[in-house]
């Protein structure tokens, strides 16, 4: 080997060590960054306490929650009450994200991940309306594939921050609630009621009737009922209980027509309780499994007895629940209606076979 060549494979050799050198560097200034993101909190700086408003969009449709005063409403239902649970545990949750895992990302993986537009965007906002903090929820992560990834739970989601977009972050939460449907947020609590006195069924068309008692304890009878006619008491205490656990499945837009919703000629259900209150339920169409339904109260409530104060303030708080319902087109499980929407013969009671 002559000098000229052993000169020029020092060189070489030196190049390579500069850059194995150089690429060691690097690696040991990049890698440290990764690795000290890892058990960070995703949202830095969001305080609970200053959360206002939270904006879930997602294609085509947009959701906002408001604080007013000590309650949370549904800004597209006209106001509607929202779960304060579900509401205080989001908020929960969203402060308590960390970081799992963080890579580099582009615009073709943000497509694949639903990091864009195709994915679900998360802003809490102030009193003034100011940003605080905001994600996009992506597709779910699994640490292996499910044969159904859509209705499979997830072990968590891939997530992108608004400031770092070229960046896809891991969280271990999948983030179920975050979705702009109103079924998942307003608040369930329907008609509780008590006491009922007379119940009526008015059908848009066919045979109704209306059933009475004389105490709260004392059997039902038949309105009008004849002679061969006896009424079957557990179908109408199921049908009376129908209104006393009458639970909200959804709240419809406020823009809904009454010809859509079947409530231009809807059935009704009329009830008075011995409490001194009258309630109304208008039954429109039924949308899949859910009755459109709109519900108002009248009357003020009496109380008597030794625990007339309690029950009189537990009822004045129910009360305003149910009142303010009214002007709400509501939705209610096809269920919850079954035993009391049901024609006058099936309250009857069967006549008994002779025996031979």
């Amino acid at each position: 080997m002559n000098a000229r060549v052993a000169a020029i494979l020092i060189l070489l050799l030196a190049l390579l060590g500069g850059g194995a050198l150089l690429y060691h560097q690097q690696g040991q200034t990049q890698r440290p960054a990764e690795a000290g993101a890892l058990g960070q909190t995703l949202l830095k700086g969001l305080k609970a306490a200053e959360v206002s408003a939270i904006q879930i969009r997602e294609p085509g449709s947009t959701l906002t929650l408001e604080r007013r005063g000590e309650r949370w409403v549904v800004a597209e239902r006209d106001g509607f009450p929202a779960d304060l649970d579900r509401v205080r545990d989001f908020v929960l949750k969203a402060l308590e994200l960390k970081i799992g895992q963080t890579e580099p990302i582009g615009d073709k993986d943000r497509a694949r991940l639903n990091l864009d537009a195709s994915g679900t965007l998360v802003e809490f906002k102030d009193a003034k309306g100011a940003s605080l903090a905001r994600f996009i929820a992506g597709k779910k992560f699994f640490k292996r594939e499910p044969e159904n990834p859509d209705q499979a739970a997830g072990d968590g989601r891939f997530v992108l921050l608004s400031e770092d977009p070229g960046r896809v972050v891991v969280v271990s939460n999948a983030l179920a609630q975050a979705t702009a449907k109103s079924a998942d947020w307003v608040s369930r609590s329907g008609l509780a009621v008590e006491k009922v006195q007379s119940l009526e069924y008015r059908p848009a068309g066919g045979d109704g009737w209306k059933i009475e008692r004389p105490g709260d304890n004392a059997d039902w009878m038949l309105a009008g009922a004849k002679a061969h006619e006896k009424l079957e008491i557990t179908k109408a205490n199921a049908a009376a209980y129908s209104l006393a656990s009458l639970d909200l499945a959804d709240v419809a837009p406020r823009d809904l027509k009454p010809e859509d919703s079947g409530l231009d000629q809807p059935a009704v259900l009329a009830a008075t309780t011995f409490d001194g209150l009258s309630y109304t339920v208008h039954v429109g169409k039924l949308a899949g499994e859910q009755y459109y339904v709109a519900v108002s109260v009248a009357g003020e409530p009496k109380t008597e007895g030794k625990d007339a104060g309690e029950r009189g303030r537990k009822l004045a708080e129910r009360l305003a629940r149910e009142r303010s319902l009214a002007g709400h087109v509501l939705l209610v499980a096809k269920n919850r209606l079954d035993d009391v929407l049901k024609p006058r013969a099936e309250l009857l009671a069967r006549p008994q076979e002779n025996k031979k």
